[in-house]
């Protein structure tokens, strides 16, 4: 996040991803490539777009593997992309080759879900946006939604929010929401977040101060007026409602030099200590930083994390 009114080169490089103009403008300086759906020469993995609401414009990318089974229905996975809330999106090349691969490895269906950004459309319209998803995903419940791919071989008794970054902040939200207000149609079987974006005033372990004031600056320009780092959206450990997330699985991945490491771990400790009645994995990748997977989709540790996904989303095949 840099302004026409400072020097980016004394911004942090991780943070330089809007320039915000005196007029208001928002130019966004990464996460603005787009590649475009088919099928994937590596994998066989077929995907496309769809739009789903013509008012809003927001579509999802689907991905579904290169053989379906004609006899039974897959695992769905609703996908919500990073970027800080201010820029990436379902199309770009960013995740486009993780998501085939994730759809190849795990043999599922991905929803990749295309929320509109902040700072014109400012928290919450992305989560408003992700909820209109789910909804707009279990239409496909009956086998009579819009959407073929869905309705031939989704799995709605067997889904999954998953998110890497700011997505799996949405990915947790959803969660929340979908404790307190069930979609009929699906059935939450767990979630699973990648390097999530959380924070907080209050320093907790492995949280460096100075990480703490950058998060406050990327959170206030994503953001409706007057909203700190103890929203409950963004700190889990200040929302009441946690105790009721609908689901009994998480799974949450971090990384050993991610700097936001550190609430990821103390996450886990939040849910624990709410009363939600369910388990937490944690997976750490060693010696790597923040969603390095989606950058080195064939290191080692990177295959490692997919592999993990696999078996939280397959446990029976996990035992074999």
């Amino acid at each position: 996040m840099s302004t026409s009114q400072q020097d980016p080169s004394h911004e942090p490089e991780w943070l330089l991803v809007v320039r915000i103009h005196k007029d208001g403008r928002c130019e966004r300086l990464v996460g603005t490539d787009t590649t475009p759906a088919g099928t994937d020469p590596l994998t066989g993995v077929r995907s496309k777009d769809v739009i789903i609401s013509l008012k809003s414009n927001i579509f999802v990318r689907i991905y579904i593997p290169k053989t379906t089974p004609t006899n039974h229905k897959l695992p769905t996975l609703i996908y919500y992309h990073g970027g800080g809330f201010l820029t990436e999106s379902a199309a770009s090349p960013t995740y486009h080759p993780t998501l085939n691969l994730i759809t190849a490895e795990s043999n599922v269906v991905v929803v990749s879900v295309n929320y509109r950004l902040a700072p014109e459309y400012p928290i919450p319209i992305p989560y408003e946006d992700s909820w209109e998803a789910i909804k707009w995903v279990a239409t496909h419940a009956k086998e009579h939604g819009p959407e073929s791919w869905l309705n031939d071989h989704a799995d709605l008794c067997n889904v999954f929010f998953i998110g890497d970054s700011s997505g799996a902040n949405i990915a947790h939200n959803m969660a929340i929401r979908f404790g307190l207000s069930p979609v009929k149609g699906i059935n939450l079987n767990g979630i699973i977040l990648l390097h999530p974006f959380f924070a907080g005033k209050t320093l907790t372990e492995h949280v460096p101060k100075e990480l703490i004031e950058l998060l406050e600056r990327l959170w206030k320009l994503a953001n409706r007026p007057g909203v700190g780092l103890d929203d409950p959206l963004i700190n889990p450990g200040m929302d009441t409602r946690v105790s009721g997330l609908g689901c009994s699985r998480i799974l949450v991945c971090v990384g050993e030099k991610d700097r936001f490491r550190g609430r990821g771990l103390n996450y886990k400790k939040v849910m624990e200590k709410s009363g939600w009645k369910g388990k937490v994995d944690v997976m750490e990748s060693q010696g790597e930083g923040h969603v390095f997977f989606l950058y080195d989709t064939s290191s080692e540790n990177a295959c490692a994390l997919r592999n993990r996904i696999c078996t939280f989303i397959n446990p029976i095949r996990s035992k074999v």
